[in-house]
């Protein structure tokens, strides 16, 4: 019997004959069917192929009686309800790897444009007919540094070519091994050396609440007169603001933007800066790349139906019905812990060891682990992180997973722990499933916790002494900052503690800034649970 695959969105030639080309499978392509005709009709298909435009929602999934797959030509999967169909054990595919060249070329095409000045003097020549060599004098890049924040897929293809142009090229990626660094020729620097040593400096990290304005005034203020920018990954990592601020201050000489916190951004008063090239979130703007995400997803679709593994599932298919919701808690904990490890702790660990103890450890692994490294990667990661991907992306990075099961624990009915071996002292974070199916933190290093829900957390190390959590209280009190719950571990009296703080709302660097000032607290960290 032949798979009947629906195309709902305008695809790619190529991706469609590539589907054809399987005996064994038939094509349907039909770009304009609404809502209602799309959940009447799904139930005859195999499997949906789909771009941005057709909204896959639960309705329909429950409609697509037969539905085994559901493919993405593209990054994004926010028009498919992915837990909907993870619950009816359809595999949600995407293709994050078909744009990946030319968004790195499109990076290097705007650093080169920012060097040469090469749209101003277009403009000037076409549009104004003035003919001005001297005001277009541009800057040699052979010999300057480059600075790439964030060394993922991306990344590191902007690196190898950057390197390739005789740059000298700085990484930050608190999250990739010095082994994969010296493998990639860049020289691993932290934040702020990168932003003192670049000439130009390009990102290529996800937009997360950790990177929201990770390029912000206080980088700004450390960066040479003159440096160069560029952002083709997500708007908002570079605070747009402070962005304009610096280069009417003449700190940047001039930025390179193909992303906007707002888009289209008509109204950003960058665009009246005649230092500021722009392009309309072009990156993946190529007929190579629009035809390699069609083709990648048309065979992702067919290995899906033909019950092979797919490497670009965005969902953990290898759950259906009652054992999904046996696993669903525990996968929901393993997350929670891997995103708390990785803001706690940050990366560069020799090793990490997961432990699972009691009714955890009868699950597989295989599914709970990946859960944790997508928990830990998610957030640093430009590309996205699957329970598919997820070792994948941890070998590339260095990352050392090792895993231990007993079959009992000795407090808890059930315990995961993630721990971190080779920055001096072992760190570590435990959590489990309460009763009811909750995830609870119970256990930071040794620091005794009991934390269900979730939300923002403000975790620092004080001083076990009167008076500290009410100063914590009054300086965040003047911010506005409501405090939803307070825990506080410890070891012994007296000692040092874990001081752990639910809030309501984001707390921004100045505010944190300020909280580093209190002489008995350290180490403070704004992490999510």
């Amino acid at each position: 019997m032949a798979y009947v695959v629906l195309v709902s969105d305008p695809l790619a030639e190529e991706g469609l004959e590539r589907l054809k080309s399987y005996p064994d499978v038939e094509v349907e392509v039909h770009t304009d069917w609404d809502e209602e005709r799309l959940e009447r009709e799904i139930g005859r298909f195999d499997a949906l192929l789909v771009r941005s435009g057709t909204q896959v929602t639960a309705r329909i999934i429950d409609a697509g009686t037969r539905l085994k797959a559901i493919g993405r030509a593209g990054v994004g999967v926010d028009n498919i309800d992915v837990d909907a169909a993870t619950k009816k054990g359809i595999i949600v595919i995407n293709s994050p790897d078909g744009n990946t060249l030319s968004a790195a070329e499109h990076t290097v095409a705007l650093m080169l444009s920012l060097a040469r000045q090469i749209p101003q003097a277009h403009h000037a020549l076409v549009h104004e007919r003035q003919w001005n060599r001297s005001r277009f004098t541009g800057v040699q890049i052979a010999g300057k540094a480059l600075g790439v924040v964030g060394l993922g897929r991306i990344g590191s293809e902007v690196a190898r070519r950057a390197i390739g142009l005789d740059m000298r090229v700085l990484g930050y990626d608190p999250y990739i091994s010095p082994e994969r660094a010296k493998q990639l020729g860049v020289e691993l620097v932290d934040l702020d050396t990168l932003c003192r040593e670049a000439d130009f400096i390009t990102v290529h990290v996800p937009l997360t609440k950790q990177n929201a304005g990770l390029i912000g005034a206080p980088q700004f203020a450390l960066m040479k007169r003159g440096v160069r920018l560029i952002n083709a990954a997500r708007g908002g990592i570079v605070d747009e603001g402070a962005l304009y601020d610096a280069i009417k201050a003449g700190i940047v000489h001039g930025a390179a933007l193909d992303v906007f916190s707002q888009e289209p951004p008509i109204d950003n008063p960058l665009l009246d800066l005649p230092q500021v090239i722009a392009t309309p979130h072009l990156g993946a703007s190529t007929y190579e790349a629009q035809i390699s995400v069609a083709v990648d997803v048309a065979e992702a679709i067919v290995k899906a139906l033909h019950g092979e593994p797919v490497a670009t599932a965005v969902n953990a298919p290898m759950f259906k019905g009652d054992n999904f919701e046996r696993v669903a808690p525990y996968l929901d904990l393993c997350e929670r812990l891997g995103r708390l490890f990785t803001g706690l702790f940050g990366g560069g660990f020799e090793r990490v060891e997961i432990a699972y103890r009691g009714s955890a450890a009868a699950f597989d692994s295989r599914a709970l682990t990946p859960a944790v490294l997508k928990g830990m990667l998610d957030p640093v990661l430009h590309e996205q992180v699957n329970y598919i991907n997820a070792k994948i992306f941890a070998e590339e990075r260095g990352i050392h997973v090792t895993e231990t099961k007993e079959s009992r624990s000795p407090v808890y009915e059930n315990l995961i722990t993630i721990t971190g071996h080779g920055k001096g002292s072992d760190m570590y974070v435990s959590g489990t499933v309460a009763q009811g199916g909750g995830p609870t933190l119970v256990d930071i290093s040794g620091y005794r916790l009991n934390i269900s829900g979730s939300g923002l957390m403000l975790i620092a190390r004080n001083e076990d002494r009167p008076g500290i959590i009410g100063i914590v209280g009054t300086v965040l009190g003047r911010a506005n900052v409501n405090i939803a719950f307070m825990q506080v571990g410890r070891k012994v009296s007296g000692g040092d503690a874990v001081m752990v703080l639910g809030v309501d709302t984001h707390i921004d660097d100045e505010l944190l800034a300020e909280l580093n000032q209190i002489e008995a607290l350290s180490d403070i960290r704004l992490v999510e649970w």
